[in-house]
């Protein structure tokens, strides 16, 4: 199955091979130090509302994989580390379930995570061929509470076997959005979700319940796809740089999780100066599960999530939302073309 076969094929390249854009935008965000400190880092509250859930920690380990052998021992391992830290988790795509239901099993991770938010997943693509009813059983299948839609038609253009045909989408996506019975997410896959694209899906806002930006900074799938066989030609740094995705997306009120490019927990707390609900993160989970050191990896995000809050004096995530940053260089010049003024970001009080 050619589905199955891809899956694997994704993970291996993500794990094993230098697949992240040129450029982590990230790097030219720097807060403000705050020298008069006065919490107790202990006392620090890093919890967070994931639309319905209260999680304790603001993180989601974004959709990755599923639908082969291997995917089955990395979903339910990395499941069982987000379920001991209270954070979301993401499903890779469900396609390939959808081809064969007797995959299922390398989905299900509700019985090693019983009560953290678990995101289903399906390609925008996917549903010209499915109807609601099959996405609503995929979705009970394995007993998920979201369903993030996600929007790759980047990757399907490098992809060998890509789709090209995404005339009506929009009808479609807000036909399902109607008869699903599960909240929706509307997620990007690592080139960006604009204001132009967020001004289009105003009026699913009854139905859509947030949006993951996955702006590009992080996993580049061009790259991905070259190595699988494609052809990605000059597009290898397409996308909307994540921060000014983020910046977007917030300014709107819309529940936003940023993802794409978040390496560590300073990346993430910048990703909250910048409007976040939520951060996301794959690959550096993917590469340390074949390290074998995921409980360390997500032990170090959260501290140094917590070093970040203590540094800018913020008790909570809110409190971090209203610290200072300094955003410089071409990151500066592209937001303030895009008409975002960066003063304001470090003239909060």
């Amino acid at each position: 199955m050619k589905t199955k076969k891809r899956k694997g094929e994704h993970v291996k390249i993500c794990a094993k091979k230098d697949v992240s854009y040129a450029k982590n935008w990230f790097d030219e965000i720097h807060f403000v130090h705050d020298a008069l400190t006065d919490l107790n880092y202990d006392d620090i509250d890093c919890s967070a509302i994931f639309i319905n859930h209260h999680i304790k920690h603001p993180f989601m380990i974004t959709g990755m994989t599923g639908g082969y052998k291997e995917a089955e021992r990395i979903n339910k391992s990395i499941a069982e580390i987000c379920e001991k830290y209270e954070i979301a988790f993401g499903l890779g795509s469900q396609r390939a379930m959808l081809e064969d239901k007797n995959l299922k099993n390398t989905y299900y991770v509700r019985d090693v995570a019983k009560n953290i938010p678990i995101v289903g997943n399906i390609g925008a693509a996917q549903l010209f061929e499915y109807d609601s009813e099959k996405i609503n059983d995929m979705m009970k299948d394995v007993e998920a509470d979201y369903l993030a839609i996600h929007l790759n038609t980047l990757q399907e253009l490098v992809q060998p076997e890509g789709d090209r045909n995404f005339l009506g989408l929009r009808k479609t996506i807000e036909s399902l959005c109607k008869e699903i019975e599960f909240p929706v997410i509307i997620k990007e896959t690592g080139a960006g979700i604009s204001m132009n694209a967020i001004k289009r899906m105003r009026k699913w806002k009854s139905y859509v319940k947030g949006f993951d930006v996955s702006g590009s900074g992080g996993t580049s799938w061009s790259k991905v796809e070259e190595l699988r066989g494609g052809n990605s030609g000059p597009f290898n740094e397409w996308g909307n740089p994540t921060p000014i995705c983020i910046a977007e997306v917030a300014s709107t009120g819309a529940f936003t999780i940023a993802s794409g490019g978040i390496r560590n927990g300073l990346d993430a707390a910048k990703a909250f100066a910048l409007g976040a609900d939520i951060c996301g993160m794959a690959r550096p989970f993917i590469v340390a599960y074949y390290k074998k050191h995921l409980e360390q990896e997500m032990k170090n995000f959260i501290e140094y999530l917590k070093r970040a809050m203590m540094l800018t004096n913020s008790q909570n995530i809110h409190e971090l939302l209203q610290a200072d940053i300094i955003i410089h260089g071409d990151l500066a010049d592209r937001m303030f073309a895009r008409g975002i003024d960066v003063r304001m970001y470090a003239n909060k009080g």
